[in-house]
């Protein structure tokens, strides 16, 4: 039996942190695109369940293009049996006045068990802040069975004593769980529970923003019912990635030599033309070394889908080359070193913009 767990697919997110309007439409677009591919890569695989553990919206009110596709895609494929796991930001329910789909199974707030076989039993429920201790407490699944259980919501080693929406995971030990189907945590963990089972979050399917960058996908479970045993594989599945990358700018005296260093950084974390890039500048540079960040921003925005660029370099300054500079300029320098208020950095990006300035350059 094939089984996949998924969660956090955030349809209808508004994708608009830094990316122009046109891009943020086409993530959105996008996202939709990967649900659909989604089941269209369980249906060529002969995978009959997709569990979806939560946060399958990212807003309370979808927008009817995505509750539209969610349903129809659903309908259109009755030879898979859906379990949808609400989260923290879905709604009450995509499907509004029209009948839920035989093959679209839910959870509430108490414990609802689905028999995937005669052996493999489904196991799951919405958690909130007040029926945390009950559940935990009433979770009682067949040690004969292969049981898998789903919540959606952050783990933690105990109970939140302030009545917080966590999930207990000594509370879950013991409890004859073989497969742990999280959802709420964007990236990809899985661990053990205990002696007899694993639980595991998938990630969310696609990032969206640098705080979600690195590889995303599902996780597919393959059970051997007669064996007793679960494999299960990550699988990559993001159509686009994102990347942080640090370039170390130290010695750089040029644009140019600049964007070698970012260019090889690129390409030492493989990036691909089709992904999102956030550069981060970090490193010293002579304050008098010529840099245009808007042309390496020009320069690598062809090349790739987004690129953003941070400048956390500084700004180095040697006293002695200004000592005995009789110029307006190493008068300013000088009055900047001796100001005292001014921390090191402070200084340094003062000179870099009044010598820009004496150059007759934007700063």
């Amino acid at each position: 039996m094939k089984i996949i767990h998924c969660a956090d697919l955030h349809l209808d997110s508004s994708m608009r942190t830094g990316l122009s309007k046109e891009k943020a439409d086409q993530r959105r677009s996008e996202l939709l695109q990967r649900f659909s591919e989604l089941v269209r890569y369980a249906g060529e695989q002969e995978v009959p369940h997709i569990l979806i553990a939560g946060d399958l919206f990212d807003v309370r009110r979808a927008t009817a293009t995505a509750s539209n596709l969610v349903y129809d895609t659903v309908t259109a494929h009755p030879e898979i049996t859906f379990y949808y796991l609400r989260g923290n930001h879905d709604a009450d329910g995509f499907w509004g006045e029209r009948a839920i789909p035989e093959n679209l199974k839910t959870f509430g707030r108490e414990w609802t068990t689905y028999a995937l076989s005669d052996r493999v039993k489904l196991t799951g429920a919405e958690i909130e802040a007040g029926n945390v201790s009950v559940l935990m407490h009433s979770l009682l699944p067949e040690y004969e069975d292969i049981n898998l259980v789903t919540l959606h919501g952050q783990i933690s080693e105990y109970e939140d004593a302030r009545g917080g929406e966590t999930i207990p995971l000594s509370a879950l030990r013991g409890r004859d769980i073989d497969y742990l189907a999280l959802g709420h945590v964007h990236r990809y963990i899985r661990e053990t529970l205990d002696a007899r089972g694993i639980y595991c979050y998938p990630g969310c399917l696609e990032g969206r923003g640098f705080d979600e960058c690195g590889v995303h996908g599902f996780v597919l479970l393959e059970i051997d019912e007669e064996q007793r045993q679960i494999r299960d594989t990550f699988v990559p599945f993001a159509g686009r990635r994102l990347h942080e990358i640090t370039a170390d700018v130290t010695g750089c005296d040029t644009t140019y030599t600049v964007l070698e260093k970012v260019r090889a950084a690129i390409s030492e974390a493989g990036c691909r033309p089709e992904d999102l890039l956030k550069i981060v500048l970090t490193g010293s540079q002579d304050v008098e070394a010529e840099r245009n960040t808007d042309y390496i921003l020009t320069q690598l925005s062809d090349e790739y889908f987004f690129v953003k660029l941070t400048d956390r370099s500084a700004r180095s300054v040697n006293p002695e080359e200004f000592a005995m500079d009789a110029t307006l300029k190493g008068e300013f320098v000088r009055m900047v070193l001796a100001d005292e208020k001014l921390t090191e950095e402070r200084k340094g990006e003062i000179i870099s913009c009044g010598l820009k300035v004496l150059r007759g350059e934007q700063p």
